[in-house]
């Protein structure tokens, strides 16, 4: 089957371009213009291009099938009604809110222009008497939370039957700050790779499960993408069969998985060698964003003189609270990982480098912090 290239910067576009993906006529390509020999198998859906925010570009195809199983499971969980988009409509996370809107027999209301408290309550008021749901990054939720003095975004916040929030780890600090505030927030873990979070709060969807094999987790069931458009050898590496047969996708994720819950450590490949010990960034960066004022922080490699290499923090906020900040990060990751593992210095900037998701765009926040060294 041949794709149709859809601007997934266009929401209104992607919207209408859903139905007829998802009965099979006419699969889109989001994020790449498909060329003449990028055909798909009967029942895809989607074609995504993703890269993360630190791999090389990839292009998922999803099913149909992978797509309603993983809204229909969504439903299962949270509830269905009427959803509000805040997220890029070329991306997973967003292209699911409007799976899930069309799937449920509901209009979705897209937010209007650059996410703000104010446009987030802007959208909030157009939306139905009925059950509310919408999907956000951190760092909307960050910001929405920094504004919830304001009334109106404190009242926009508690209309949501759930706010899932996914892309990257979500702070403690910062959930503790949401349910203060009277948000109902569900933590979703997944990938493109996944048809989107698979995973909420911890706990697979019904028909997915989950498993650590070596340290990494895997996921399976009928959510998984069909592979890598063009890319046989990848496909090959990431989407694997056990002795049973069962197909499992690699997440290149550290975790373990007990009693049915899926604990997330990091990225099995995001470690430095500093004076000859293995340290976990995504341990350090954890403990950092324990710290008051470096909720938001990206923790990264930097090339160290001395131990050859080191860990830098990169936040947003003002020079001024450099050194108090870097000192109490510095303790922090001191007691819950280990002396070594301390991060050698701070980069404070106005405003961290964001890819269109929303996540960080830690390849160019690690340039910065050589750059700046």
């Amino acid at each position: 089957m041949r794709l149709h290239g859809v601007d997934g910067a266009d929401p209104a576009a992607v919207r209408q371009a859903v139905p007829a993906a998802l009965d099979g006529t006419a699969p889109l390509a989001l994020g790449f213009v498909p060329g003449s020999g990028d055909d798909v198998p009967e029942g895809t859906a989607v074609v995504i291009a993703t890269s993360g925010s630190t791999g090389v570009p990839k292009r998922v195809v999803l099913s149909a099938g992978a797509l309603r199983a993983s809204a229909t499971a969504a439903a299962a969980r949270i509830g269905s009604g009427q959803w509000m988009l805040a997220l890029p409509a070329g991306y997973v996370a967003g292209l699911q809110v409007l799976v899930r809107a069309h799937l449920a027999g509901t209009d979705p209301v897209v937010l209007d222009g650059r996410f703000t408290p104010a446009s987030f309550v802007a959208a909030t008021r157009e939306l139905g008497a009925g059950p509310r749901y919408t999907s956000l990054v951190p760092a909307q939720l960050a910001t929405l939370l920094d504004a919830a003095d304001d009334r109106d975004v404190r009242a926009a916040l508690g209309a949501y039957e759930a706010l899932l929030i996914g892309g990257q780890a979500l702070p403690p600090a910062l959930r503790e700050r949401a349910a203060a505030a009277g948000a109902r927030i569900v933590r979703t873990y997944g990938s493109s790779e996944t048809a989107g979070g698979c995973v909420y709060d911890g706990v697979p969807l019904d028909g997915v499960e989950a498993a650590s094999v070596d340290g990494e987790i895997r996921l399976t069931g009928a959510t998984l993408a069909d592979g890598y458009l063009g890319d046989a050898a990848l496909t090959a590496r990431t989407f694997v069969a056990d002795t049973a047969g069962t197909r499992w996708y690699r997440t290149g994720d550290a975790g373990t998985v007990a009693g049915g819950r899926v604990t997330v450590t990091g990225r099995i490949d995001n470690v430095i060698v500093s004076g000859g010990i293995n340290v976990s960034l995504d341990r350090v960066e954890r403990a950092v964003r324990a710290v008051p004022g470096l909720e938001g922080a990206v923790v990264v490699a930097v090339d160290d003189a001395r131990w050859g290499q080191a860990s830098a923090i990169v936040a947003e906020g003002p020079d001024g609270a450099a050194e108090a900040l870097l000192a109490a990060a510095r303790d922090r990751t001191a007691g819950e990982v280990g002396a070594v593992a301390r991060p050698a210095r701070i980069l404070m900037l106005a405003e961290l480098p964001v890819l269109p998701s929303g996540k960080p765009d830690r390849r160019a926040i690690a340039a910065l912090a050589t750059a700046s060294a």
